[in-house]
């Protein structure tokens, strides 16, 4: 079976086309290898699936629709798993059209492609920042999120609102996943896990917002993985077939508590700077899961300990630390 990954080549595309690989899936992946983060991480993400003779890459922009669609076509592709985006909530406030372009207009793109090429599940990813600075917890997909803190999360919030009216208007069956805080092997250096790895290893002190009061639901990448892939052969069968259901963990922990695990893996404390509460970050986030899980019977079985561990492990052995 032919299926389109965007955004092949960052953390969670990567881990998925892995999967299909496994599953025998023919995965056509695209990617713009943009440099946001390092471009080498994302370079050699792709040749390891390139061991693969199931796996095709393209090096595209999601501006480029006619090409894209030419892909689809030509490959008779019916499946098609969006994780191209620009990402991170911080980078949004000094870029926000860098956002609009890739979020919102390139989102706009593959829907057009997808209804074009009546394509049958198209599944997006959304996030958990469109629950706002929420304080009732856990967050249900029923709650309001229409105050969104940050303009990657309004960007997110939009994907969805276009995704509905795709599904209303052109019956395209789509779903939208809202990720938590997904973490795990080749992870982004933007992100927590990765930088306090990093400074730690190095003895450079890392910076905790909120003095790490954050709390969040930290979700290992396989068990994300594992639900994307039980979700793509069941589109919605409603009148307007549209889905979209939270994807995490349902266990948050403390970000104190995420440094103290990495403390204890990497056998060496760290200088920590404690900084205020970051413009745009919301101060906890909690996933009600059960929604997923009574539709496709979605468990995440990684502990937080075992998952910081598999990520230390990979970090030591890619860097060649001994």
């Amino acid at each position: 079976m032919n299926i389109l990954i965007t955004g092949c080549a960052g953390f969670i595309g990567y881990h998925l086309s892995l999967k299909l690989l496994l599953k025998k899936f023919k995965v056509f992946g695209i990617d713009n290898l943009n440099k946001y983060y390092d471009p080498d991480l994302k370079k050699n993400r792709i040749r390891e699936l390139k061991t693969n003779k199931k796996f095709y890459f393209y090096k595209i922009d999601l501006s480029n629709k006619n090409k894209i669609n030419q892909i689809v076509k030509n490959n008779k592709i019916k499946y098609i798993v969006h994780l191209a985006a620009q990402a991170g909530v911080r980078y949004s406030i000094e870029n926000p059209e860098a956002y609009f372009n890739s979020n919102v207009s390139g989102f706009f793109n593959i829907l057009e492609i997808s209804k074009q090429n009546k394509i049958k599940h198209l599944i997006f990813a959304s996030t958990s920042s469109v629950y706002g600075n929420n304080n009732k917890f856990p967050l249900n997909e029923n709650f309001n999120t229409d105050k969104p803190l940050s303009f990657y999360a309004a960007t997110k919030k939009s994907n969805e609102v276009m995704a509905f009216s795709f599904a209303n208007i052109y019956k395209l069956p789509v779903t939208g996943l809202r990720f938590f805080t997904v973490y795990g092997p080749y992870g982004r250096p933007d992100m927590s896990l990765f930088k306090f790895t990093k400074n730690i290893l190095k003895n450079k002190p890392i910076s905790l917002f909120n003095s790490g009061n954050h709390t969040r639901d930290f979700t290992y990448v396989d068990d994300i993985v594992a639900g994307i892939f039980s979700l793509i052969m069941k589109p919605s069968i409603n009148k307007i077939p549209y889905n979209c259901f939270n994807i995490g963990s349902g266990q948050p922990k403390k970000l104190k508590k995420f440094v103290a695990l990495i403390e204890k893996y990497l056998g060496k404390k760290t200088k920590i700077k404690h900084l205020p509460l970051q413009k745009g970050d919301v101060v906890k986030t909690h996933a009600d899961i059960k929604a997923l899980d009574v539709y496709c019977s979605y468990k995440p079985k990684t502990d937080i300990k075992i998952g910081i561990k598999l990520f230390i492990d990979w970090y030591k052995k890619y860097y060649i630390i001994k």
